[in-house]
């Protein structure tokens, strides 16, 4: 063996057979074992149990993981991890009273990244995304979804995905990749010449380089409608790429409708919907992810996460880490938020940000549970009782050491 955990205090998220994604009252489900090991092989998951059932195993490393608890990696669904600078005068403009559509209004938002983003090199998104991607790892997250949409041209949307695939290449975190080229208008374009580039030289270009796995649109007022939406999504579906969508996040924009009619793979942000919407998703592919941090961050309402868990939907939970809504890559913090204020369960909330944010990214197979076969993503908690102690304690980072593709990370990343 090349890693053997023991003494595990819980070894979390057991799963002998591979599962989709769990839903409703299953999402209170989180099996454990307790006084455990896991034996790492060759990247894999090679075998786990009870110490009382800990076989003759000869491993290049031990660890001894007494009081603490080991988990699967979180799996991060949704992300603009590039980006070429902060917007902390936004942030002050927030504080004064300022909404989200008056600051977009105001050239700020979107626009501003999109400002930014186009004056700087590939090297320097790259070099400034490489270290958010380093700060997510040490929180505990091994695969993450990375969009496009501060580029606004077909040449930086391409650059910003090129940044996106490279960072996959030169770090541990399994990385998928979203165009969402119809993230709002540029300044210098009406929305119908915006669209027709859109759909006939971006997504062309980025299905040719290869660069997207999934094509996503910014579905609200004020942005791109419902019908807009579909024509994007069916344009890139023409294209092999699958949709994720932003929908409701500001009002009930007809997002949901679309998603499940597009048989999109998730639909994020929903702090806006209602019985109908919820109705809509039931017995849908549609998997409903929730992003708390940016509800947090803009002062909105929260996404109605009790409601959608006793309709029986599943549920999942992202970071939206970026660098106007939602400047947190945490995911920690985000379980903290779903459970402090979507009044979710510490279980239900780590099903959400494990299995069910991995069903969206295609990882459910080969991720996000302890099952034998599956990759070696990981990490080994501090000193704590139960998996509550995660949303518990809001401020403090949870991970030890973390444990990707097999191998051992610094504890001092």
């Amino acid at each position: 063996m090349d890693i053997l955990i023991t003494h595990i205090h819980k070894l979390v998220q057991v799963r002998e057979q591979a599962i989709v994604c769990v839903a409703g009252a299953a999402m209170r489900e989180l099996p454990e074992l307790e006084n455990a090991y896991l034996a790492i092989k060759d990247g894999l998951i090679a075998d786990f149990g009870t110490m009382d059932q800990l076989p003759s195993i000869t491993a290049t490393q031990t660890i001894n993981a007494a009081g603490r608890l080991v988990l699967p990696s979180f799996v991060d669904s949704h992300t603009h991890l590039v980006f070429a600078a902060t917007r902390e005068e936004e942030f002050v403009m927030k504080l004064q009273g300022a909404t989200y559509q008056l600051i977009a209004a105001a050239g700020g938002g979107i626009l501003n990244s999109a400002h930014k983003l186009q004056k700087a090199t590939e090297a320097e998104l790259l070099a400034g995304t490489l270290a958010r991607a380093w700060e997510i790892i040490a929180t505990g997250t091994g695969a993450v979804e990375i969009k496009s949409g501060y580029g606004l041209t077909t040449r930086d949307e391409l650059k910003m995905l090129r940044v996106a695939r490279e960072v996959g290449k030169q770090t541990p975190l399994t990385v998928k990749t979203t165009l969402l080229g119809a993230h709002a208008v540029p300044h210098n374009k009406t929305k119908a010449l915006y669209l027709e580039e859109v759909i006939k030289e971006m997504i062309p270009a980025a299905a040719e380089e290869k660069l997207a796995d999934y094509i996503d649109v910014f579905c609200e007022a004020g942005f791109f409608s419902p019908e807009e939406a579909e024509r994007i999504v069916e344009a890139g579906s023409a294209f092999g790429l699958q949709a994720r969508l932003h929908a409701n996040q500001l009002t009930n924009s007809g997002g949901v409708q679309v998603a499940v009619k597009t048989k999109a793979l998730s639909v994020d942000h929903l702090e806006q919907i209602g019985p109908a919407e919820i109705d809509l998703l039931k017995g849908s592919t549609t998997m409903p992810v929730a992003l708390p941090g940016a509800a947090f961050f803009l002062g909105l309402p929260f996404a109605p996460a009790r409601q959608m868990l006793d309709a029986g939907l599943p549920l999942g939970i992202a970071s939206d880490y970026n660098p106007g809504s939602a400047p947190s890559g945490s995911m920690p913090f985000n379980i903290s938020l779903a459970c402090i204020k979507m009044r979710m369960l510490p279980e239900e909330a780590l099903n959400a940000a494990t299995i069910n944010t991995a069903y969206t990214l295609g990882l459910a197979q080969s991720q996000a549970t302890i099952t034998k076969g599956k990759k070696a993503n990981v990490f080994i908690t501090k000193p704590m009782r139960s998996v509550a102690t995660i949303p518990y304690s809001f401020s403090t980072n949870p991970v030890s050491q973390v444990i990707l593709n097999g191998k051992l990370l610094t504890p001092s990343l």
